[in-house]
Formats: structure tokens, sequence, C-alpha cells
């Protein structure tokens, strides 16, 4: 198969979606790459390293797009590159369609088959292709937050950790999966105080036991969010419904109640966000306030450390885009992993979480909807 790996192109998104590691391992497995000119600057691989791999270097997009029948990328297609995609043309990438109907409709309209990492599943029913960049994101998310909880950046000026004598920041985590796991790390390897709010019982055992106490836990129910939010310093918002839009767990109503110069971390800002106020922020302007309230809402988090993100990211994809390279659409319809990540296929929404936030009709697989 031809597979082409495009520059990306939205603000301040360094990653890449194959790697000359990659590469390699789709030659090997007899495949044609082509990647645009300057795609792996950010992680410091330039257009020779990539010829040695063997790839062909495409002087731009628009080459990578007319000659690909597979696109591999990180972030979602903006409008410049959902207008290149074609019928019959699978699109791998990170897509977030629930938040985001104009680049539904661009999709739709392309005829495209688009299968989203967020989506693909594994054996035991996770998402694996999701999970690497959540870890990436739920430790950055930590970081991100104790820079915006100082006084300069209009936060309360606490350390995170406190010193001897101190009391410690008040780190609130909402969502006990990848990302809120990982953030809770953090915090207790900065010496944080923190509580981490779930709504399955069974995990909030299994984070009890992986911090041996260290971190409190409490059922999400509105009084512990409140209760919690309340008290916070520090929120993290961590919510993942797959596929879905993330439900507002904090309204502006509540902000009225925290503390002053609080600071608040939406990691489900590319699923729409889990607090009311959110909306997305860039790299370059990450954060923003709302009554008296530090938001920072940076959709592409993992874009900052480019180079362990797109390894993470290519050790998990690389299985699953070996596989589309070899069967094309086939791939889809054999292995369902793969089946739950198809969101878009010949003009129908396939994945019933997306269908639903975005209110189009759902059309699963096996409806007519054959290669």
């Amino acid at each position: 198969m031809r597979v082409g790996v495009p520059k990306e192109i939205k603000v301040q998104e360094y990653r890449v979606g194959l790697t000359p590691g990659a590469v390699r391992e789709y030659v090997a497995a007899g495949h044609d790459v082509t990647v645009e000119t300057g795609a792996g600057g950010g992680i410091g691989a330039s257009d020779e390293v990539y010829e040695r791999a063997g790839a062909t270097i495409a002087g731009s997009a628009r080459d990578i797009f007319a000659r690909s029948d597979m696109i591999v990328k990180v972030k979602e297609p903006q409008k410049s590159e959902w207008a290149q995609l074609r019928e019959g043309q699978i699109l791998f990438t990170y897509l977030h369609l629930a938040p985001d109907p104009e680049q539904a409709r661009g999709l739709l309209a392309s005829g495209c088959t688009a299968i989203a990492y967020e989506t693909v599943t594994d054996a035991s029913g996770q998402l694996p292709l999701l999970a690497p960049m959540s870890e990436v994101a739920g430790r950055l998310a930590i970081e991100a937050a104790g820079a915006a909880l100082r006084r300069s950046a209009g936060g309360r000026g606490l350390l995170l950790g406190g010193v001897p004598g101190v009391q410690p920041a008040r780190v609130v985590v909402l969502g006990g999966g990848v990302v809120g796991t990982q953030a809770a790390r953090m915090a207790a390897g900065l010496g944080a105080e923190i509580s981490v709010i779930d709504r399955s019982i069974p995990r909030l055992r299994e984070l009890d036991d992986l911090f041996a106490g260290r971190v409190r836990t409490r059922f999400s129910t509105i009084e512990s969010v409140e209760d919690e939010v309340f008290a916070a310093d520090v929120v993290i918002g961590a919510v993942l419904v797959p596929g879905a839009s993330a439900p507002k767990l904090v309204t502006r109503a509540m902000l009225k109640s925290m503390r002053p110069g609080a600071v608040l971390v939406d990691v489900a800002i590319d699923q729409g966000g889990c607090f009311e106020t959110s909306h997305a922020t860039t790299h370059t302007e990450p954060t923003y306030e709302v009554d008296g309230v530090v938001h920072y809402c940076v959709a592409n988090m993992p874009g900052a450390v480019p180079v362990t993100s797109s390894q993470a990211l290519n050790n998990a994809t690389l299985p699953f885009g070996l596989m589309l390279a070899s069967k094309g659409f086939a791939a889809v319809l054999e292995n369902p992993h793969l089946r739950n990540g198809l969101n878009v296929h010949r003009g129908r929404i396939t994945n019933k979480a997306v269908a639903e936030s975005l209110g189009l009709e759902f059309a699963p697989v096996g409806n007519g909807l054959a290669a």
C-alpha cells in the first residue's frame, strides 16, 4: 500500500504520524511510504533520516494526499486537509469528532474511511492508542498546574508540594482512568495532597491499593465533586466517555465558590472539556481566567514533548497501521478492535457515541458498508 505522512499543521503541533523507525517497519513489510518534507522536524528527524529509513520525500502535503492510499497523522485533519481526502482513502489519526461537527461534515463529504486512534480497542476493552497520549497528558497536567499556580501566572502563589512546615496544595482529579492515574502519580511524587473522584468503585479500590493510601478516593456524586472542587487549589479534568462529548462536571456557578487563583486543567478539552467554562487554548497562550479561576485548556498537550509523544504513539499504533496497510478496509471488517476505531466510512458515521454526540444517524459496519 502507498502510505503518506503529511506534516502536522495544527498550531504548535510538533509530533509526526510515523517516526523513522516506524517507516522502516512499513517498508520492511513491503509498503511504499511518502513523507512530506520537514514532517519530522519537531522530533529532530530530517528528510535524510527518513530517506535512509526507506521513505520517499514529497515537496508538499498536496502530493501526499494525491498519491497515498492511507494517510497517517497525529491530530485531526484541518480544513485544508479534509478537503484533499477522497473516497476509498483511509485516514488513520486522532479525530475527536464529538465536539467538532465541522470536521465531521468535512470527512463525511470526502467519502473517506476515517479510523480514530481514540476509539480503537483491545481485548480487555481498553483504548490502547489513546493510552500513551493520556499517560503523557496526565503527567504534563501536573507540570502545567504547578506553573499556573504561580502568582506571576495568576495563580494562588502555591508550591504544589509545599515545604516542611507549610501545607501542600490540594489537587483534585476528576476521573480515575489513565490520565487521572498519571496525574495523581505525578502529584503524589511532588508531595501534594490528592483526591481522586470516579464513578467506578472497583477502580477506586484499585487506586487505593496502587497508592497505598497516599491518595484519597471518593465516589463521584454532585456533593462529593462540590466538596472537593471548592476546597481545591488544582482540579484536573480527566473524564472520558469513549467517542462522546465529555460531561460538564464543573459549572460556571461553581467557580464562585472556588478559591481565588485556583487552577483548572482540562485534559478532556479534545472531547469538548469537562468544565463548563472551558475552551481550547494553545501552548502560546495556554491559560485564561474566569471568575478568578485560572483555566489551562491546551488541546494538544502531548505536542509540547513531541519526541516522547511520537515514539510512544508509534509504539502503540504500529501493529494496527500495518494491518490496515496490508489489508485495507478488509482489516476493519476482520478485526473488531479496528472496527471500533472506525468513525466515518463513505459518508456515514459508524461510531454510535460519535453519532449521538453529533445528532447524526448511526450506520453500523455491516449495514451495506462493505469496502
